[in-house]
């Protein structure tokens, strides 16, 4: 004889009226965060060009001010009874012992990167940061991901110094790219 219980009613019915204090918790950090980048924002001169027509103040603004109508809107939510799938949205079994090899895999190519980028440059680290990553998470096809590495590499170099004006260390390569 099975029991026919629905176990979302059984827990919700468990709940404290008006939410849980813990959600309560990450919405106030979630308003404490809004706050502080907004308040870091305004510390930040404010300058426009031709070419910048907003400014470096509105992009923060504008996140922090995010931040706090999501805060607001988790607040609603959770007093309203709204409650997240508890382990259902995870893929992680957490009777599996933790896979000390490729974390130490992972440490090390962002160490190796770390140490190489202002001697070698970005696209050189960075192509073995992530042929690193790669091999790290089990990824055996070597060409292909060294070609693949170099490629975003390559991307995210140029997309920085073109897109963001930000020019990431060029080392060995420099007046080569």
């Amino acid at each position: 004889m099975s029991l026919d219980v629905n176990e979302r009613n059984d827990s919700g019915s468990r709940q404290s009226e008006g939410g849980d204090r813990a959600q309560y918790g990450v919405c106030a950090f979630l308003a404490l965060l809004g706050v502080l980048v907004i308040v870091d924002a305004t510390g930040i001169a404010h300058s426009t060009s031709s070419t910048d027509p907003i400014g470096p103040r509105t992009v923060p603004m504008l996140l922090g001010v995010l931040l706090l109508v999501i805060a607001l809107v988790y607040v609603v939510d959770v007093a309203r009874g709204g409650r997240a799938e508890p382990e259902s949205g995870e893929d992680v079994d957490l009777t599996n012992a933790i896979d000390w090899r490729t974390v130490l895999l992972l440490i090390g190519a962002f160490v190796v990167n770390a140490v190489l980028i202002e001697p070698l440059g970005w696209v050189i680290s960075g192509a073995l940061l992530f042929w690193g990553t790669a091999f790290a998470l089990g990824n055996r096809h070597y060409v292909r991901n060294l070609a693949i590495a170099v490629s975003l590499s390559l991307i995210t170099f140029y997309a920085f110094a073109i897109g963001l004006g930000v020019n990431l260390p060029a080392g060995v390569l420099q007046g080569i790219l």
